[in-house]
């Protein structure tokens, strides 16, 4: 009986995890499209506002609103951090979407759990296993194949390359202020559940985008963008929240496996929309053949480090 309940969690947990790579595999697609109506800052405005009236809701309809009284100095210091770096990452990944694509953005997105992993080792005093070190070169290598090659097909394009370059230095540092964010929340989660704490930040941010973001041009949006938009910020708040649950039901290394395949899966989301619908513009032309394998070179070193994490060899 207590196999068949332990069975039935990770189950859950896979699932879980597989609705939150899905979600976040398919958010760079319509963040793609919403841009070309709307501004990097209005668009990060209403995702932070959809989802804390969300999760604001459910909290509210079940008595569970966050007390900060209990969090103390330090710890409003730490939330108001973890919410500045997870304010600034989401514009910042706006900022290199609107410069390279999709693709591009969920390749490279990938440094941000492995700095968040090394950042553990630092902070938490965690260990590296063997494999996990191995996994980690392994994502360093498809990193390298995948942007070399991604260089090659725009060398004759001096603007493009420049602003190829600028796109994935952006998105370095929104990946770089995630980690951030991330080991900001390990600490908060000794005195706060995490969905009151994304609550805190969902709310935090709203305000401080507010003044940056011009809320009336949503009556510009067409019907596909309007609906583009309700869509990220509806991915946020429920991506999110399943990931939260998955990592409730599940081991972490399973987890962070199925999150490891987010760029496969929007690398197939672009080709189906292509396909289907080739008058969305997602900004993603054909990858040539090492882009694509350095693609699968990445997700193979997320995978080794994800499930090689409780190896102390």
């Amino acid at each position: 009986m207590e196999r068949h309940q332990t069975s039935g969690r990770r189950a859950l947990g896979v699932a879980l995890a597989s609705t939150t790579m899905l979600l976040w595999g398919a958010l760079p697609i319509a963040l793609k499209v919403v841009l070309a109506q709307m501004d990097a800052a209005t668009i990060t405005f209403y995702r932070f506002l959809g989802s804390a009236a969300l999760v604001g809701g459910v909290l509210a309809a079940r008595g569970r609103l966050p007390r900060l009284r209990g969090l103390g100095r330090r710890g409003c210091s730490m939330l108001a951090g973890a919410g500045l770096f997870l304010g600034v990452n989401y514009i910042l990944y706006l900022m290199s979407l609107d410069r390279t694509t999709p693709a591009d953005a969920q390749v490279l997105i990938q440094i941000g759990p492995l700095l968040l992993a090394l950042g553990g080792l630092i902070v938490f005093r965690e260990r590296f296993a063997r494999r996990q070190w191995i996994g980690f070169a392994t994502l360093l290598v498809g990193l390298a194949i995948f942007f070399r090659s991604q260089l090659t097909e725009v060398a004759g394009d001096v603007a493009g390359r420049d602003q190829y370059l600028v796109g994935n230095l952006l998105m370095v540092g929104a990946a770089t202020l995630w980690a951030m964010y991330g080991l900001a929340q390990k600490q908060l989660l000794r005195a706060m559940p995490s969905v009151q704490i994304m609550l805190c930040i969902y709310a935090g941010c709203t305000v401080l985008f507010a003044p940056l973001a011009s809320p009336a041009t949503i009556v510009d949006l067409d019907a596909t963008g309007f609906a583009f938009l309700l869509f990220c910020a509806l991915n946020t708040a429920i991506g999110y929240g399943a990931f939260a649950e998955a990592l409730e039901h599940g081991e972490a290394s399973r987890v962070s496996a199925v999150l490891a395949l987010t760029p496969i899966a929007t690398l197939g989301m672009v080709e189906i929309c292509q396909a289907v619908w080739p008058a969305l513009d997602v900004g993603q032309g054909e990858l040539p053949w090492a882009s694509v394998a350095g693609a699968l070179v990445v997700v193979v070193g997320s995978l080794v480090t994800s499930l090689a994490s409780d190896d102390t060899a």
